[in-house]
């Protein structure tokens, strides 16, 4: 969208600590397929992703993100984008081809929230089921919630002025959305996208270097019901049942996985341009930007984070 050498979110890495159990969730729950594994991770894919994977399970202690990256044009572009981060003041240390399974080489730095992003290009092609010749619409055999892609994720930390500016100016990203104090002076949460989507990544405030969520794509609010009804059956932790955004006018639902990390499916919102005027949610009104219908956040929508 925006001509900055960024596609899309790539990929996330979460601490799982009931290893077994959250491999076994992730893949009959959520419904994601297995395409490699080793000792301490299991690399996963959405049936609608091209890629070789886009979630990343690592055995630990405890529950939380290791890190998100995005994939980038081309690797003319990754050192772009490593000269810009560099020049922001963050520092760059470059990943290893082959570190991770089907991955190349990619640049990681830390963001002022904390968190470990990364930027990368090559990944291996793996394809989807149906092809790309005369294909069906969906494959047979899917299982659980069966979501198209990894969509985005909310993440938390305390300097979101920083992190808007580092992808806003630095990054070329589009922030679409944000909520402010009632007297307009500071920032408290901030959704921000490099495509047409109305968020591919955001933050908000709270502990740093902390996960809120990771979010799923589903293709309608039908597909949001019958995840419900899957998590349900499952005996999954559910803490949102199906309602809508008024922030990015999404229709969701949140659960848990085993270890704690919050899930969230996802649909519907609007299309992003470059030329997108910032949407402004006032902190009064937060409560009827994130669950549209209730009006009010439960109290571990704002305080629980993995």
């Amino acid at each position: 969208m925006n001509g900055n050498g960024i596609e899309r979110v790539g990929r996330i890495q979460l601490r799982v600590h009931d290893f077994d159990k959250s491999v076994d969730y992730y893949t009959n729950v959520v419904g994601l397929d297995i395409t490699a594994r080793d000792e301490n991770r299991v690399y996963l894919k959405a049936w609608d992703e091209w890629d070789h994977h886009s979630v990343i399970l690592e055995r630990s202690d405890s529950a939380g993100i290791d890190h998100i990256a995005f994939k980038v044009t081309s690797n003319d572009e990754l050192s772009k984008l490593e000269r810009k981060v560099e020049q922001f003041g963050c520092t760059v240390s470059r990943v290893s081809n082959r570190s991770r399974v089907g991955e190349g080489e990619a640049i990681r730095f830390i963001l002022p929230t904390g968190h470990s992003f990364e930027f990368y290009n090559d990944i291996e092609y793996v394809g989807v089921p149906m092809g790309r010749v005369n294909p069906h619409p969906w494959p047979d055999g899917l299982r659980g919630i069966a979501p198209h892609r990894l969509d985005h994720a909310l993440l938390s930390g305390d300097d979101i002025k920083s992190t808007v500016r580092l992808f806003t100016e630095s990054l070329g990203f589009v922030q679409t959305e944000k909520v402010v104090t009632i007297d307009g002076e500071n920032t408290i949460a901030s959704w921000l996208t490099t495509t047409m989507s109305g968020h591919d990544i955001a933050f908000i405030k709270g502990p740093d270097a902390k996960l809120h969520h990771v979010g799923f794509y589903l293709e309608n609010w039908n597909d949001i019901l019958k995840a419900s009804d899957i998590l349900s059956r499952n005996e999954c932790e559910i803490e949102v049942t199906p309602t809508r955004h008024g922030i990015t006018r999404g229709q969701t639902i949140y659960f848990y996985d085993p270890s704690g990390n919050r899930n969230e499916v996802f649909t519907g919102g609007y299309a992003v341009y470059s030329d997108f005027p910032t949407i402004t949610w006032t902190e009064d009104k937060l409560g009827q930007g994130i669950f549209y219908h209730a009006r009010q956040l439960n109290e571990a929508f704002g305080t629980v984070f993995s």
